[in-house]
């Protein structure tokens, strides 16, 4: 069966070009999509050869991922589905993560069209929900994830490295929990991005950030989430956080992952490590997104025709000034 796909086909270098996807099965949804969201930082990392599955970083034996299809979010309109599905039908509006793929270094991907997607893959868009919105469903649930996973509770002070998709998501649910929340970046244009209340705060990561985050968080530092992949930046929080305080780290740290222990301990402070997606957390990720809790348009700098993805993956990969949120529409 044939489709449309963006393809890595070497390191650095990706296209837009026909693919072969196999035949749909009893338990597989065919999605002709409407748009797919680009997981920068992952999807990136794959395409430059640092990772060879996962969270796992490719090592000089393993072989260069390629070809590969990038990706796992997009949306799109069912088109039909397989004996042994249920939940959804012809003409619903779906999210769909991972879809099959023949002929590729990995047997499936995310940015292909149709997309033959098994049914647990597969989840019917709340009423109202705009499509668009719900295309990056996989990476808001990581933000979801690492914000919910500590514990926090209103009034306290949360700061989130990193300003990021993932650390757009992370802020927006502790700030759902009602923690104070500070977001740690280096762009000023992404930090506007963050919707501030009042006891809120962004900060850009340069000299005296410390100091200003011990002076924001007069009674300690509750939690830290990491979503850029920074033990320095971890470490050097340590000591402005509170007894029994948490951490969440949900960057990608290549082989340099490592902290200590003993460390942590002196403050008896745990540690979390949210990964992948589950099917309880994409339920709720649309829920708070149908309810307004969670947002994803306004992170969205820019839009390309799925045939422009070079283009579009050009910005990414060279980390060109105001880039965060892309999408592509197909």
């Amino acid at each position: 069966m044939k489709a449309e796909a963006v393809v890595a086909v070497e390191p650095w270098r990706v296209e837009y070009r026909p693919v072969e996807v196999p035949e749909p099965g009893d338990d597989d949804v065919v999605v002709r999509l409407t748009h797919s969201w680009i997981s920068n930082g992952t999807e990136g990392s794959f395409i430059r050869g640092e990772r060879i599955a996962g969270d796992t970083p490719r090592a000089d034996s393993d072989p260069m991922p390629f070809p590969h299809v990038p990706g796992y979010q997009k949306s799109g309109i069912v088109e039909r589905v397989g004996a042994a599905v249920g939940h959804v039908r012809p003409g619903d509006r779906v999210f769909a993560s991972v879809s099959r793929v023949d002929g590729m270094f990995y047997d499936h991907g995310g940015h292909i069209n149709p997309a033959i997607t098994h049914g647990s893959q597969v989840w019917k868009l709340p009423d109202g929900l705009d499509s668009l919105a719900a295309s990056g469903l996989v990476l808001t649930q990581v933000g979801l994830n690492t914000g919910s996973r500590p514990t926090a509770g209103p009034g306290d002070c949360a700061v989130v490295i990193g300003d990021g998709l993932v650390g757009h998501w992370t802020a927006q649910t502790l700030q759902d929990r009602g923690a104070r929340v500070l977001m740690l970046g280096r762009h000023a244009d992404r930090l506007a991005r963050l919707a501030v209340r009042d006891g809120d705060a962004t900060l850009i990561e340069s000299d005296g950030w410390f100091d200003a985050i011990v002076a924001w968080a007069s009674e300690g530092v509750q939690v830290v989430a990491d979503t850029v992949g920074s033990i320095e930046t971890i470490e050097a929080l340590l000591t402005a956080m509170r007894h029994n305080g948490h951490i969440a780290s949900a960057g990608f740290y290549g082989p340099r992952g490592r902290i200590d222990i003993q460390q942590l301990r002196a403050r008896e402070i745990t540690l979390h490590a949210p990964a992948g997606w589950s099917a309880n957390r994409m339920e709720t990720t649309l829920r708070m997104l149908a309810e307004g809790r969670l947002t994803t348009l306004p992170l969205i700098t820019h839009r390309f025709a799925a045939a422009r993805a070079a283009e579009a993956y050009g910005m990414i990969l060279h980390r060109r000034p105001g880039v965060l949120g892309v999408a592509l529409d197909w």
